[in-house]
């Protein structure tokens, strides 16, 4: 037997009113009350009854009384009828509990996951366990069909029954039939006269249905979508001068078989104004021609409403920078309809001038204050400026010791013209200790661990070890950093390190070399986004020519093969990205300079240049350009740079489509193996996205399509290399696509390039991959 959902819920009132009229026929005068006595409890504790009754062992029972009590206890909501009567002085309570829902059983259901649908019944009070009131039937039709209609079924049916189970308890029963998606069919401008309705329907996020709507879903309509895509329509008007631009009218209507949606928008554009005039008034802290260039407008120009309230915003910042922590700002058009011009005046109120009374530091358990007080720019007892507290914070963010930062302003209690700043941290473990395991097409299976503590003891100071092991690449090194050396904030680091590279398994060229490394480096901050760096470092090499390099045999034949070279390093780093992995925004740049001091067993310098842009396009796409530059040259008694610190080109991290390090001059004789050059030039233009099906991938993959080019040239003139000499004619192009992955076990980048200029002596290879390194 089922109970039909609809038509239920006024046996409820039926009952009370019912109750209500029997209570007042079980006895015919007051009594004291000398026990209480519940009956008809299945699952309710008595003492859960006792707790919401309004009367107790002793009270005096009146007609009026028992009323209260039927209805308190019909207000629980836990039973379906009750009865109050007397057993002499004993006051008895006759209730019919409520069922308990035992199960919930959806079907159909098919573009809405079951527990997501069940989540927002038990929003509603529906939820397996609970009592069971027929009250919210109703409500389950209207929160379901809320939940479709927000994803465009508007064809949506459902039927909902309740079916009783033994020891009072009910099975609810709801049945789905989704129907189809329905979708926006037209959208329809009425009133506008200086824009097209191409050019309206631009500023829509939603619209007809388009090759990229299975994922952009902007075909699907939703009275938020449409309110947002309404004031973007606003602020179109409103930025191009039509300041009393209106919106008359919407509506949104239905084809009969629910798939087809129809809307329909009329405006009034109303007239286009112009500026006729701009003013400052009020109390101006700040020189009034240091004020008027932060207004971008000008006499003669179409009013724009972003235009005014980045202006405000500007003069706000100004003023705030100033101490001025509480300014306001107020924009006040005057608008003459006769000529169609408006004035604009910027009234200003700057308050009282701020001051910082303290800055407080909270949730560093582990980091010591002076490690975070040494990167606030916001000084104690100085003037308010909320660019310096900004700046404060990102520095903070930077640092890497915190999941997040925030920087809290509140006035002083009693004090007009006092601010405290509050910062506020979360710190985050700071010692990491990894182990992994890749490989990469070009260096075999790799094994790697480090073990560093980036906030040693809270003191900020960097230790680390690390190693890497491949078929080709072992390497090895232990460093310490101090970024605070000096309190003006000079760093200084030592580092000793380890490499043996066999060139015959990463370039096919025929020898080995054993560097070793022991530094030392300084470090100047310029901006908070660059610094100067300084190093010196003592380098061993032990050179291990193969018996089919005739460059490597000639090599040795000059110099020798084990050399003790003394290394000057000068650099310019600057980085402004918004983030380390995946940035949408700023720039990476390194200018490096080395140079042997003279004694050294080989003399040569090296100048390398690298830049990469970040641009974004839209919320979604991200254009990169990357560009590479290096020179390196022998002097004194060095005829040439050393061919083992040469330049490569050719791999996933420089020109893709070919084999890493495979391009550039190559041996005359042998196996004829690439040697890379002491110039080169490589660059990238790369346009990323996250994939369209969103989730947990929008933060941790990206696609993208690039164009590679570049090459690396020998410039001395040798019978050993060929070709020798630079010709742009050179460069090699290639275009593909390619995909970068931070997955659970560690990072992996892989593409497809196709080489557009190849030459038959090259090595090309389309696929590459690397697994386990950062990219």
């Amino acid at each position: 037997m089922s109970i039909s959902v609809k038509g239920r819920a006024h046996r409820r009132w039926i009952g009370l009113i019912a109750a209500l009229l029997f209570s007042q026929t079980v006895w015919s005068a007051d009594f004291t009350i000398s026990d209480i006595r519940v009956e008809g409890l299945q699952r309710i504790s008595p003492g859960t009854v006792f707790n919401y009754m309004p009367v107790s062992i002793g009270d005096t029972v009146s007609d009026s009384v028992t009323a209260n009590v039927i209805r308190a206890l019909y207000g629980t909501g836990f039973f379906d009828d009750v009865r109050v009567e007397r057993d002499g002085t004993i006051l008895v309570i006759w209730v019919e509990e409520r069922p308990a829902i035992a199960e919930i059983d959806i079907s159909g259901n098919k573009d809405i996951k079951t527990d997501d649908l069940k989540k927002g019944l038990q929003d509603i009070g529906l939820a397996e366990g609970r009592v069971f009131n027929r009250s919210l039937l109703d409500r389950i039709e209207l929160e379901l069909k809320r939940q479709y209609f927000a994803r465009g079924k508007y064809g949506v049916e459902i039927q909902s029954t309740v079916s009783p189970l033994e020891r009072n308890r009910v099975a609810v029963r709801i049945e789905i039939a989704e129907g189809v998606t329905s979708r926006i069919k037209q959208i329809n401008l009425i009133g506008n006269e200086s824009f097209s309705e191409k050019q309206l329907l631009r500023q829509f996020k939603l619209g007809k249905s388009r090759w990229h709507s299975f994922y952009s879903k902007n075909d699907q309509y939703s009275k938020q979508k449409l309110a947002g895509d309404l004031e973007s329509l606003r602020s179109f008007y409103l930025d191009r001068g039509f300041i009393k631009f209106e919106i008359d009218s919407t509506q949104v209507s239905i084809s009969p078989d629910k798939k087809d949606i129809y809307v329909t928008i009329v405006i009034d554009e109303g007239g286009r104004y112009q500026i006729s005039d701009i003013r400052l008034a009020g109390e101006s802290a700040v020189p009034t021609e240091e004020l008027f260039p932060l207004i971008h407008m000008r006499r003669g120009d179409t009013f724009s409403r972003s235009q005014t309230a980045e202006s405000a915003e500007r003069i706000s910042k100004r003023l705030a920078n100033e101490g001025y922590a509480f300014a306001n700002v107020n924009t006040i058009p005057e608008i003459n309809d006769e000529d169609l011009t408006v004035a604009v005046t910027f009234f200003v109120d700057p308050g009282r001038r701020v001051y910082v009374r303290r800055i407080n530091m909270k949730g560093n358990t582990e980091t010591r204050d002076e490690v975070l007080r040494r990167e606030m720019r916001q000084l104690e007892g100085a003037w308010f400026s909320a660019d310096l507290v900004r700046e404060s914070q990102e520095r903070l963010q930077r640092l890497g010791y915190f999941d997040d930062v925030s920087i809290e302003t509140p006035a002083v209690p009693g004090s007009a013209d006092q601010v405290d700043v509050d910062v506020t941290v979360k710190e985050k473990p700071s010692g990491n200790l990894m182990a992994g395991i890749g490989y990469s097409q070009s260096q075999g299976i790799l094994f790697n661990t480090s073990i560093s503590q980036n906030n040693f003891l809270g003191t900020g100071k960097r230790v680390s070890f690390a190693f890497n092991t491949s078929d080709s690449n072992q390497y090895y090194q232990l460093a310490y950093t101090n970024p605070y050396f000096t309190v003006d904030g000079i760093s200084r680091g030592f580092e000793l390190s380890y490499r043996k590279i066999d060139y015959d398994d990463l370039t096919g060229a025929d020898y080995t070399t054993d560097v070793g490394k022991a530094g030392m480096s300084f470090g100047l901050p310029i901006t908070d986004t660059s610094k100067a760096g300084l190093g010196f470092r003592y380098q061993y090499t032990n050179f291990h020519p193969g018996d089919n390099s005739a460059l490597a045999q000639d090599f040795v034949d000059s110099n020798g093969d084990v050399f003790n070279d003394f290394i000057l390093t000068a650099s310019y780093t600057r980085d402004s990205r918004d983030q380390a992995i995946f940035p949408t925004k700023g720039a990476s740049q390194a200018l490096v300079a080395e140079v042997s001091v003279p004694g050294s067993d080989l003399q040569y310098y090296r100048l390398s240049y690298r830049d990469r842009r970040y641009v974004p396009l839209t919320s979604r796409f991200v254009l990169s350009v990357r560009g590479d530059v290096g020179y390196g040259d022998g002097y004194g008694s060095t005829d040439g740079l050393p061919f083992f610190e040469n330049y490569y080109a050719g791999g996933p991290r420089s020109v893709r489509g070919w084999e890493e390090s495979s391009l550039g001059p190559r041996e005359t004789s042998g196996d004829f193996d690439a040697t890379g050059g002491n110039l080169k030039l490589a660059g990238s233009i790369e346009l990323f996205a996250p994939p369209p099906i969103g989730g947990q991938f929008e933060k941790t993959l990206r696609l993208g399509a690039f164009f590679d080019f570049g090459n690396v040239w020998a410039t001395q003139d040798s019978d050993l290399v060929s070709p020798t000499g630079f010709s742009l004619s050179d460069i090699r192009y290639s275009t593909g696509l390619s995909v970068s992955w931070m997955s659970p076990v560690g990072a992996l980048s892989a593409s497809l390039g196709f080489p557009l200029n190849a030459e038959d002596e090259d090595d090309t290879q389309v696929f590459q991959f690397n697994f386990g390194q950062s990219f």
